[in-house]
């Protein structure tokens, strides 16, 4: 990957996870921009000094810009010259990797995708090999939009990831181990790597830029080939001990009939998998293929197992939503389910089986592009909790 010079992004110490009156700000021109500072004094409850301050430094930083200034129709002054993001000058870097393909992208800063690939992945997925491809893969993108300045890299993934780490501790269907994602990309990139959970990852890309902004708590599922959560509540996504909060993959299906790896029937990720939804489209003749989306298209083109299959997959999918809506009471919820994303008729039935007057549960915001969107998201969210750090040489 070309080494173009370009602030990095360092990780905030673990204990220091708190929005600083720096992350307000930023965060500020993000959701208001383009705002006069007097404006953004007035929502964070910062000095005019203070934000006056900080925009400078952002701006010195190359994060933030002076907008066109309103005209001024009578009176004398100068008028207040609102400030916005500057999103022409840097892009993350996002990586996500799934049991068929990793996705490689770019992201702005206001995490809109400029670029994405999907890269096959053949035979046994070897993280080295994997690694090493998702490096050269972000080269071939940041090729294509030179002037455009690499922050870092954010890599989402399913299974138990280790976010202080950067280690995807184990992932049983890559055949994943202790595998030290961080120290790997880093090595092929040179730029600083930040690694976390997929389900995480959209918790912060919803909270940032998604539907769930301003939300005081979000839970999020995730329904895939792995099957996980994330709750997040006073702007913090809770991890646990060694990050594996969120792990839900073996919680009991009543009447489930999937055998697990784990040895027992009916664990939610079992009978939730696109593995499952597809062999079971398969056996019943409605397509021919591996993939989900050729449920999907059958489903379009008419076909009742198809339909069948993913109506009944959203309506468990909204059960699970329902079980962990009890537990955390959440104020919204975001489900990233394939057949929740792109059929009226499984968003409805996850909603009813989820059930009435509960919080609102909404699709995620990030329609074909929210694999993208995970990795750069966990770059982004760095950025956004320590502006500052972007460019050490400058504070």
């Amino acid at each position: 990957m070309p080494r173009t010079a370009a602030p990095p992004l360092t990780t905030p110490p673990p204990t220091d996870r708190r929005r600083t009156s720096a992350s307000v700000v930023l965060r500020s021109v993000l959701e208001h921009g383009p705002v006069a500072r007097s404006t953004i004094a007035r929502l964070t409850g910062l000095s005019p000094a203070s934000v006056t301050d900080y925009c400078a430094r952002f701006t010195e930083l190359g994060l933030i810009r002076e907008a066109e200034a309103p005209r001024r129709l009578k009176g004398v002054g100068r008028p207040h010259v609102p400030v916005d993001l500057d999103d022409s000058r840097f892009v993350v870097g996002g990586v996500h990797v799934a049991v068929p393909y990793t996705t490689v992208a770019l992201l702005d800063l206001r995490g809109r995708v400029v670029l994405r690939r999907e890269l096959k992945h053949s035979g046994a997925v070897d993280p080295l090999a994997v690694l090493a491809r998702a490096a050269a893969g972000l080269a071939a993108l940041l090729a294509e939009v030179p002037g455009s300045r690499p922050l870092g890299i954010g890599v989402a993934v399913g299974g138990w990831v280790d976010r202080d780490s950067g280690t995807v501790v184990e992932h049983p269907l890559l055949g994943w181990r202790e595998v030290p994602v961080r120290e790997l990309l880093g090595a092929h990139t040179g730029l600083p790597v930040h690694v976390d959970g997929h389900a995480r990852a959209l918790v912060n890309g919803e909270r940032l830029f998604g539907r769930a902004r301003g939300s005081r708590s979000v839970l999020h599922l995730f329904v895939g080939n792995v099957v996980d959560a994330a709750f997040a509540t006073g702007d913090e996504v809770h991890h646990g001990p060694r990050s594996q909060a969120g792990t839900i993959a073996h919680l009991p299906v009543p009447g489930g009939t999937e055998p697990c790896g784990c040895g027992r029937t009916g664990c939610l990720q079992a009978e939730l998998s696109e593995r499952t939804l597809v062999r079971r489209a398969r056996a019943a003749g409605a397509v021919e293929g591996s993939n989900p989306m050729d449920v999907l298209a059958a489903a379009r083109a008419g076909d009742p197992v198809a339909v069948r299959l993913l109506v009944e997959r959203a309506r468990m999918t909204g059960r699970a939503a329902g079980l962990l809506l009890d537990v955390l009471n959440p104020e919204s919820v975001v489900v990233t389910e394939v057949g929740v994303l792109h059929r009226e008729d499984c968003l409805a039935a996850l909603r009813e089986a989820v059930g009435p007057e509960r919080a609102p549960v909404l699709p995620t915001s990030f329609g074909a592009s929210v694999l993208a969107v995970a990795g750069g998201s966990v770059a982004l969210d760095v950025l956004y909790r320590d502006p500052l750090s972007a460019s050490p040489e400058l504070i």
